[in-house]
């Protein structure tokens, strides 16, 4: 499937131009071509979707369905997506260079699994009941919350625009999805799919746009019940400083600046292996990367010399070759902004062992040592494939090393000693850890952090909590 030559808005059922015809390039990060156009919604789009979702919200042909047919509706769509999983792939490496085999092995199926998760956990999930005795049953239920603002990143377009929208629509709600306007034609294609699938107008609806116009439009709107964002803590913020003016519940899962922690007793080809993946996956845009690896001195000349192995291992190139690992920057405000953070770990001190600036807006696996946890490379989000290496001594100085940021989103714990791991899980200030894994998921679990990592849970019955208004219930029975 080659890019769009146009993405439209698809509102209420239909695909449509933005009110003032305007509209923004699609640019191609590996050639840097224009590959389309894209609808530039405004504020009169932003409305028109709103008032679509209300409409079909308050309709109650999606909301009042019962849970298994809903969930049946979602699972129509999972299988449209499957039917048409290579034009999702493509559209992911076009927009902003995700590595072809990675999207159709990883992001698409994860998608799905999603999708096909929320759409029975409505029905599978439990409520309470509360005794009291034969005169009252009481219970509690989970009634769908309205109009749910979804905004997507542009890293993982699919995936985690997926996360974002699915348990929204499970329990009930009807949604505007607020796709990056770097990574437009996967969110269109889902709504598209879900038309054809039997979903009714309205329930999901795409705007097209840049954040700053149409973005912007919709979390000031009084008229929506929950906003969920996914982006920069800078850009968080400001979302949950517009939900607050109208009390309207937000979930933030903003930056991230987790820990790989290499103990002593680790098994250093797995932990260099992983740390790797860890740091280097997606060109280091995700939130999620370990772009702190802390190693305790006794391993670290050993570690470093694997670590750097699979740096220099992994191949930069052409995301629509199968034989890359690692695609361009996504945008050449990205491949700036990766390179200004590159000279400034030299300039703060910082030794480069490999990798900088390559081909367009490629940058190779980069690993600085000597980085100072006072300088800016160690505590701010890089968001791209750089890494820095810091040696530690003792048990206790290391967990302060991987305290020591803002962030609290992810840590990654190396070591054969299940207590080590156990005791050092229990004094990490982060939302997830994994040890001797990175990125294992099961989506009845939380995700999120603290600190800039963002505000809120989503994931099972934390999604469950945000999307739906709980209701207590109380019903006299004795006669």
């Amino acid at each position: 499937m080659p890019a769009l030559d146009f993405v439209p808005h698809l509102i209420d059922g239909q695909e449509r131009s933005s009110r003032g015809n305007d509209t923004l390039d699609n640019v191609n990060p590996w050639t840097q071509a224009v590959q389309g156009t894209i609808a530039a919604g405004g504020a009169p789009d932003a409305a028109d979707a709103i008032a679509a979702a209300r409409a079909a919200f308050e309709g109650g042909a999606w909301s009042r369905l019962p849970e298994r047919q809903r969930g049946a509706l979602m699972h129509a769509l999972a299988d449209r997506m499957e039917a048409h999983a290579e034009e999702l792939a493509q559209a992911d490496s076009y927009d902003m260079g995700r590595p072809l085999a990675a999207a159709r092995s990883i992001d698409v199926p994860r998608s799905v699994a999603m999708i096909r998760f929320f759409g029975d956990h409505v029905a599978l999930a439990t409520s309470e009941m509360y005794p009291m005795g034969a005169e009252f049953h009481a219970f509690t239920a989970y009634r769908p919350a309205g109009v749910v603002v979804a905004i997507s990143p542009w890293n993982h377009p699919l995936m985690l625009g997926i996360w974002k929208i699915a348990a929204a629509l499970a329990w009930g709600n009807t949604v505007v999805w607020k796709p990056a306007e770097d990574s437009p034609t996967s969110a269109y294609l889902i709504a598209r799919y879900a038309l054809e699938a039997g979903w009714p107008g309205g329930v999901l609806n795409v705007v097209q746009g840049a954040g700053a116009v149409v973005g912007e439009a919709l979390i000031s709107s009084p008229d929506v019940d929950r906003i969920t964002f996914t982006g920069s803590t800078a850009v968080g913020r400001h979302v949950g400083e517009a939900a607050a003016r109208n009390l309207v519940a937000a979930t933030l899962e903003l930056g991230g600046k987790g820990a790989s922690m290499i103990f002593d007793d680790a098994d250093l080809d797995l932990a260099a292996s992983t740390a790797a993946r860890a740091v280097f996956n997606n060109t280091g845009q995700v939130c999620l990367a370990g772009t702190r690896v802390l190693v305790q001195r006794g391993v670290h000349d050993a570690f470093m010399e694997r670590f750097a192995e699979h740096a220099a291992a992994l191949r930069v190139g052409d995301p629509l070759d199968p034989q890359t690992d690692l695609g361009p920057l996504a945008s050449k405000k990205q491949f700036d902004r990766v390179s200004d953070y590159f000279a400034l770990a030299s300039a703060e001190g910082g030794t480069v062992v490999t990798g900088g600036p390559g081909e367009g807006w490629s940058f190779t696996p980069t690993i600085v040592t000597d980085v100072s946890p006072t300088g800016r490379v160690w505590r701010e989000e890089v968001f791209g494939p750089m890494a820095t290496v810091t040696g530690f001594d003792t048990f206790d100085e290391g967990v302060a090393l991987a305290n020591d940021t803002d962030y609290g989103l992810t840590a990654t714990l190396f070591s054969e000693s299940a207590a080590r791991i156990h005791t050092a899980a229990s004094r990490l200030r982060t939302g997830t850890v994994w040890a001797n894994c990175y990125q294992v998921r099961d989506l009845r679990a939380p995700i999120g952090g603290p600190g800039f990592s963002g505000i809120g849970r989503e994931g099972g019955n934390f999604s469950r909590e945000f999307f739906t208004e709980p209701q207590a219930v109380f019903i006299k029975t004795s006669l």
